[in-house]
């Protein structure tokens, strides 16, 4: 008996299966796609100008309407606002979630559980939308698909804060530590930081993202460990234009010069944009929707000996 060979077929003609291709790009190209990302971190460390630099628009909630004189809350708070940006004909709805208050208090004892509630109602509204017996074609996707967190630039080590919110949450999003306003460290001084907090992370059992279970290939393990050489990204925001050697650059202007925020000579912005956006960001999704997703919906249909079916009726019911 002649077993059916495992290895690939040779094809005798073109049949057109390298179009899947240009139909999934066509696909995507009509109905956009989602990506939600949150900023944690003290206020005053430029949360929201890097956001807007980062999408070269003004999509931070700070942008849209936030009055200069709004007082830092007594508690951690949780506020998102959302936009459709759109480049090359591809629409992306992206919504910033902020968190101000975090940080900012005298005592931060569990100020990190109101984010891990709202990171969890995300995973729970998309759960009870997959078990409705009428599903929606496209279910809505509010889950957070990367968290960066922002780290002052002390120079010294992380602070327990720092150390607890991430070992907390760093198996339910996607978290990206950034020192934020890195250009009040020398290049000596943020080097040695950058090593610090890397060593602090890794003896705290934290893993950021990209995580090393989840590579995929030798390729994938080369590009990453590259990646995670370099983190924390340091970081330097600015959506002000300045004019260099007769070019418009984005930048920030001190007595000694202006520091170009996409030089990668003066800081790590332009090679945090092109993970962020440009390399990761539908492993971000992906990672989000397989891993942490699938982990929160494996324990609460365990919890509660699954969910059952909700069907028009009891939403209707339940809106009642």
């Amino acid at each position: 008996i002649q077993k059916p060979s495992s290895g690939g077929s040779t094809l005798l003609g073109y049949i057109g299966i390298d179009t899947i291709i240009e139909q999934m790009r066509k696909k995507t190209m009509k109905t956009g796609f989602d990506f939600n990302i949150m900023v944690v971190g003290p206020s005053g460390l430029g949360k929201s100008t890097l956001v807007n630099t980062l999408f070269k628009s003004q999509v931070s909630r700070k942008s849209a309407g936030w009055a200069r004189d709004e007082k830092i809350p007594k508690t951690v708070e949780i506020k998102s606002v959302s936009h459709v940006i759109e480049e090359g004909g591809v629409k992306m709805k992206l919504t910033i979630v902020d968190t101000p208050g975090f940080g900012d208090q005298i005592n931060n004892d569990n100020c990190w559980e109101p984010i891990s509630k709202y990171i969890n109602e995300q995973f729970e509204k998309f759960l009870k939308e997959e078990v409705n017996i009428t599903r929606k074609k496209r279910i809505p996707d509010t889950r957070v698909h990367c968290c960066l967190y922002f780290i002052p630039p002390t120079g010294h080590c992380l602070r327990q804060l720092d150390v607890e919110f991430m070992r907390r949450l760093s198996h339910s999003v996607n978290i990206i530590p950034v020192i934020a306003k890195s250009d009040t460290m020398t290049i000596e001084e943020r080097q040695e930081f950058k090593q610090r907090v890397r060593k602090e992370l890794e003896n705290n059992g934290i893993e950021f993202y990209p995580q090393k279970e989840f590579d995929d290939d030798m390729e994938d393990k080369s590009d990453n460990d590259k990646i995670r050489e370099t983190m924390p990204f340091a970081v330097v925001g600015s959506d002000k234009e300045h004019q260099v050697n007769g070019k418009r650059v984005l930048g920030r202007k001190t007595a000694w010069g202006i520091i170009e925020v996409e030089n990668p000579n003066h800081c790590e912005f332009a090679q945090l944009r092109d993970f962020l956006i440009r390399s990761h960001l539908q492993d971000l999704k992906e990672v989000t929707h397989n891993i942490h997703y699938e982990t929160y919906r494996a324990k609460r249909l365990n919890d509660n000996g699954g969910l059952h079916p909700i069907s028009s009726n009891d939403t209707q019911e339940s809106n009642l």
